[in-house]
């Protein structure tokens, strides 16, 4: 039971409490997720299981698409819904056309401010409960990218649109800012991840899905092998000799890899001739060997 749960996140609940119900039903040792989700938003959350565990870290860093609701008009302090409305103005008058030509502006590479209410930490207390207390943090700037932008549904004050971006992008805060480029303010009122990790929508199922699975001893049908985890990672293919080899963390050179493709990204996967995930390794190789991410012993 190692691999990868890809659920529907239903709303009403946190990314814990889902893992929780994952781990219960499948009865296993370890469970954790790959993205938090906000209790309200909904939509695909990647649980790794038991020794998938380590392969969090690879898959957190995968872009991620959103479908989402923004109000316009209507500032809050969390830039959301849930939170204490700040002010309100009017929106009447920005034509179609003008929120259009501000979704293209926030397109590309740029820097984005954490909003108070984050699961971020400062001095080990996260933000959004210093931020309850009236203390707000403001953490520095981080670079993200929107890779697309697109503007689905203009139904005044309410602007449903469709985002591609890197890890660490807050939905919400563009939702601001883009009400803050337009004058009226805004939040975020909807929120639903239809892509993360590689993985998408159509390949999500229902906490009760899961439930039902595993009272009928089919758990394993809902459990992704870790070989089919990274796809968006270079997969290279190993002899059983070099995949014993590489178990033992023993050194693996670019001659003994077989394949070296300057186009990979930053890490590739090395699967051996069952296709089992052997180890993940960083490209970037050093004085022609290539340094270890994490390996997979067949007996761990």
């Amino acid at each position: 039971m190692n691999g990868m749960v890809v659920v529907d996140k239903p709303s009403g609940m946190t990314s814990a409490q889902v893992v929780n119900v994952v781990k219960r039903a499948l009865k296993a040792r370890k469970v954790g997720h790959t993205g938090t989700l906000d209790p309200f938003a909904t939509g695909v959350l990647v649980c790794c299981v038991n020794r998938a565990t380590r392969l969090a870290q690879f898959l957190s860093y995968g872009k991620k698409r959103y479908e989402a609701v923004m109000r316009l008009g209507v500032r809050t302090d969390t830039q959301d819904f849930t939170g204490r409305v700040l002010s309100r103005s009017s929106a009447v008058g920005i034509t179609n056309s003008k929120i259009e030509s501000v979704f293209r502006e926030f397109a590309g590479c740029m820097e984005q401010f954490p909003p108070y209410f984050s699961a971020l930490k400062h001095q080990g207390e996260p933000l959004y409960k210093l931020a309850r207390e009236g203390i707000f943090i403001q953490k520095p700037a981080r670079q993200i990218s929107i890779y697309t932008l697109t503007v689905l549904d203009i139904n005044h004050p309410f602007v449903r649109f469709d985002v591609v971006c890197s890890h660490g992008t807050y939905v919400r805060t563009l939702c601001a800012d883009i009400g803050e480029a337009l004058g009226c303010g805004g939040h975020l009122v909807q929120l639903r991840r239809t892509e993360s990790g590689g993985f998408k929508l159509e390949e999500a199922m229902s906490l009760k899905t899961l439930e039902r699975h595993a009272l009928a001893g089919k758990a394993s049908n809902c459990v992704i092998p870790m070989n089919r985890a990274l796809k968006e990672m270079p997969e290279v293919h190993v002899s059983s000799k070099l995949a014993e080899k590489m178990r033992h963390g023993r050194p693996v050179t670019i001659t003994e890899l077989g394949s070296h493709d300057d186009t990979w990204a930053q890490w590739v996967k090395v699967t051996d001739v069952n296709k089992n995930l052997v180890a993940i390794l960083d490209s970037n190789e050093k004085k022609g060997v290539f340094p270890y991410m994490c390996v997979f012993p067949v007996n761990e």
